[in-house]
Formats: C-alpha cells, sequence, structure tokens
C-alpha cells in the first residue's frame, strides 16, 4: 500500500515551453507574437511589461490581465489546481508568472488595491523567487 505524504504541499506545476518564445527571443515584435499566439502569456507579458514602462498604465492592466487568464488557464491544463508552486526557475512559467506581477502593478496605480494586494500574494505564494525578482 503506497502511503501519502499528508504534511507536503500541492505538487508544482511546470507549464510546456511557450511556442512564442523562439520568436520572442529571436526579436520578433510582440504585438505580432500575440497576434500569432494569442494564449501565449510571454507574449503578453512583454507587452504588458512595455506598457507599464511607458506609462500606458490601462494598456499595461490589459495586456496583463489578458496573459494571467491564458496562463490560468494552461495552469488548470498542466494539473494545476487552484494553489501550489509555479516555480519561476522553470522558465516557461515566467510569461505566466510576468503577468501576474504586471498586473499587480497596474492595479496599484490605478488604486484597485483589493487586486493589487491578491496579485502580490499570489505571486509570491507561487513563486518566492518571482516575488523577488519582479519587484
Amino acid at each position: 500500500m503506497e502511503l501519502n505524504n499528508l504534511l507536503s504541499g500541492p505538487p508544482e506545476t511546470l507549464l510546456p515551453v511557450d511556442p512564442a518564445a523562439a520568436e520572442l527571443a529571436a526579436g520578433a515584435a510582440a504585438v505580432d507574437i500575440a497576434a500569432k499566439f494569442p494564449t501565449s502569456s510571454l507574449a503578453w507579458s512583454v507587452l504588458a511589461e512595455a506598457a507599464f514602462e511607458d506609462g500606458r498604465t490601462i494598456e499595461a492592466y490589459a495586456y496583463a490581465r489578458t496573459g494571467y487568464h491564458r496562463g490560468l488557464d494552461l495552469l488548470r491544463r498542466n494539473g494545476w489546481k487552484g494553489h501550489g508552486p509555479v516555480p519561476w526557475e522553470h522558465e516557461p512559467n515566467r510569461g505566466f508568472l510576468r503577468c501576474l506581477a504586471v498586473l499587480g502593478k497596474a492595479a496599484a496605480v490605478i488604486d484597485e488595491k483589493d487586486e493589487a494586494e491578491r496579485c502580490a500574494t499570489f505571486l509570491r505564494d507561487s513563486s518566492p523567487t518571482a516575488a523577488d525578482v519582479l519587484s
């Protein structure tokens, strides 16, 4: 009989390689890649980060929210049950984590305090490393 460790948490969720990653790394425009791969959290994160850095907060919020929801869909399809580690160290997870970080930052700028706090907590719970890197 196999015994489960009742003290361990949920397993890490490791997403598959994002099909947009290679084209983005090769220098393709994120807007073109998001159109080609609309389920890519990585493409949406690049758009969100650029918009946020340029002070286009509402665009950043919208891009980040899109990538966040696309990432949630992919996480669920890969066994995630609504909680548990999504490690930054696994590169394909980074698009989702980056979207979550920008979503929280943009929410804070538009004074959406509850959402900003939820995003910060979700990010830290998913990956303390990502929370530190992306803060």
